[in-house]
């Protein structure tokens, strides 16, 4: 999406006073953009639920919210975010990859805004800062881009032998690039070859595990990306098949059978986006909450996968474990 047609969205638009509902009655909507599927992010939503909860607002009670699922297709948040704008909602919360990146100044906008993204909100121009954020933005970042060379610092120190990387992207998703180059840099430093390989879809998976099976990569890394996330269980299938390591972002992938996982915690990230909402219903600008920067991280192994692999998982890597899937 265009940074100019982003602005356009929100400032033409005029967010109903909160302090308009307790007049009226009425029950605020929260407007929920997610760019992943309802079904395997079922368990975030509860966790946004959650947070909303603990900030006093239960849905059906005294808040309602409105959902929409891009299924991956990204190209159609613009839409959503249209939507919500024209129907005047007290707040959206965007999360799953939803987070427009184009924005230049929040200030301009009417309508409060909550996010839950990978990236640095600063550097892509949504927050004056981390702490005083300013405008009417603000949110949670997991740090996904940073922690992409730290995945790959993993799968190092599990094959210390490692040559050739192979990584699976989605072209799509908006913070594609940057982890990218995070990657490209660090398996450079490495002196590993890397082979990356895009899909933006489905029908994209069987083509691109084709080409990781020709290319026999020594180990494999799935991108950070919403959509992937909600496709795990097919990806760890398709990655099982070819009987090569991988490293994944969250936890998910790891239960669902993957290898390992490195990343934040993903429910108390919506948790906590939950709970910024719910402020901001009570009449807080999300210009002054200042933006949370993940703390928790969390290294997950499923041995019972490195057994499948006949890998040996070296005693360092499983001491720092936060978890050990047997």
């Amino acid at each position: 999406m265009r940074r100019r047609h982003f602005i356009a969205i929100l400032a033409g638009a005029t967010a109903r006073p909160l302090s308009a509902f307790g007049q009226s009655g009425a029950v605020p909507v929260v407007g929920f953009i997610n760019g992943a599927s309802p079904g395997p992010f079922a368990h975030l939503a509860a966790s946004f639920r959650k947070g909303l909860d603990e900030e006093g607002f239960v849905e059906g009670r005294n808040v309602a919210i409105d959902t929409r699922w891009a299924e991956g297709r990204y190209e159609r948040l613009p839409a959503f975010l249209q939507e919500f704008v024209d129907r005047k909602v007290a707040v959206v919360a965007l999360t799953g990859g939803a987070m427009p990146r184009l924005t230049d100044n929040p200030a301009t906008t009417r309508v409060p805004i909550i996010f839950v993204m990978g990236g640095d909100p600063v550097r892509a121009g949504l927050v004056a800062s981390l702490n005083q954020p300013g405008g009417n933005v603000s949110g949670i970042t997991q740090l996904t881009n940073e922690l992409a060379a730290k995945r790959l610092g993993l799968l190092h120190e599990l094959l210390p032998r490692m040559k050739k990387v192979g990584v699976l992207i989605n072209p799509d998703f908006p913070d594609s690039g940057p982890q990218l180059r995070e990657l490209e840099n660090a398996s450079a430093r490495a002196g590993l070859a890397a082979v990356v390989v895009r899909a933006q879809g489905e029908g994209d998976f069987d083509p691109a595990f084709s080409r990781f099976e020709q290319e026999r990569p020594d180990a494999l890394l799935i991108g950070a990306d919403p959509f992937f996330n909600s496709r795990r269980s097919q990806l760890v299938a398709l990655v099982m098949r070819l009987r090569i390591p991988t490293i994944y972002e969250f936890r998910e992938f790891a239960e669902a059978g993957g290898l390992i996982s490195y990343g934040t915690d993903l429910g108390d990230a919506y948790r906590l986006t939950g709970r910024y909402v719910g402020r901001v219903l009570k009449g807080t600008r999300p210009g002054d909450l200042p933006v949370i920067q993940a703390a928790k991280f969390e290294l997950i192994i499923n041995l019972k996968t490195a057994r499948m692999l006949g890998l040996e998982i070296p005693p360092t890597l499983l001491a720092r474990a936060d978890e050990v899937i047997e």
